[in-house]
């Protein structure tokens, strides 16, 4: 059995990078330090540490157990927090993450449900990168991930669901007025474009577009991860984007920007969440899967 104490030692140890660190980040003697690190170390039968002159690096060992400390320390806040806004009558916390386009999408039609439902709660939600997001997943940060799906098989420890498909559009403000209601990307290659930064399943998915157009990726573009930026160059400018429809609603809706059919757009980009395979998620973390699984189904 392993001592969540030790563990948290371990975890200390771990982020201040050397033993020494982690007794000043604990406020606790260095020698104390080492000698949980030691027991730890014999409790689970394995080195956790390689140490040298030039200080201490994880054994591959090690590296799994951080990733348990870092869920269990996660755990552990989460559970504090819980308890202090129950206290206040909030439900919660619930932290999620997720890329952009695929939080606007999904997340503000579940949090109005949500709010008839559950009452007063805290969330808090983050914009990150695919890669990223896994990584929170795993360290307990986060529980759910709004994200780009069916683009490839999920990791093993993660599990994916999809609950929305939204078609591309070549998205334009009013100084193209003049563009047909549907085009190819062939036909607009001299157009000045916006186009996402981050690599992952979303700009991946932008770049097949152009690809099935048979055309190169504009290389003379603005790359920008803010869609709130994104959607503001292109309305006050000649520049255009592709976006999913649901993206860009809100000015789609009152007319400030405009969107034209892509010939190539034969595939939708589908949204949903990953979670951490058989995790057990908080009260309000089944609430927002439940609604979101829900209006899948309407």
């Amino acid at each position: 059995m392993i001592d969540p104490r030790a563990l948290r030692t371990f975890l200390a140890v771990c982020r201040a990078n050397s033993i020494s660190g982690g007794a000043r980040l604990l406020h606790i003697s260095q020698p104390s330090v080492s000698n949980a690190i030691a027991q730890l170390e014999q409790s689970v039968g394995v080195a956790l540490f390689e140490r040298s002159r030039a200080g201490i690096s994880l054994t591959a060992e090690g590296e799994v157990l951080l990733r348990r400390a870092e869920a269990m320390d996660a755990l552990l806040n989460g559970a504090q927090e819980e308890l202090r806004l129950t206290r206040q009558g909030v439900v919660g916390p619930l932290r999620v993450g997720g890329t952009p386009g695929a939080l606007v999408s999904l997340l503000p039609a579940a949090v109005r449900t949500l709010e008839a439902q559950a009452g007063s709660f805290a969330l808090h939600a983050v914009e990150r990168a695919d890669h990223d997001l896994a990584t929170l997943l795993r360290q307990g940060e986060i529980e759910l991930a709004f994200v780009t799906t069916g683009i490839e098989t999920p990791p093993d420890d993660l599990e994916e669901m999809t609950f929305s498909q939204d078609p591309f559009a070549l998205i334009v403000g009013r100084a193209n007025e003049h563009l047909p209601s549907e085009i190819s990307l062939r036909d607009v290659m001299t157009m000045r474009f916006v186009l996402p930064e981050a690599v992952g399943a979303f700009r991946r998915q932008i770049d097949a577009l152009f690809m099935a157009a048979d055309v190169s990726v504009p290389q003379d573009c603005i790359r920008c991860d803010s869609l709130l930026t994104t959607k503001a160059i292109v309305r006050g400018s000649s520049r255009a984007t592709i976006l999913p429809m649901q993206v860009a609603a809100a000015e789609l809706s009152i007319g400030v920007l405009r969107a034209i059919a892509i010939r190539e757009a034969v595939f939708h980009r589908s949204i949903g969440i990953r979670k951490v395979k058989g995790a057990r998620l908080s009260r309000l973390a089944e609430q927002l899967l439940d609604i979101l699984i829900h209006s899948s189904r309407l």
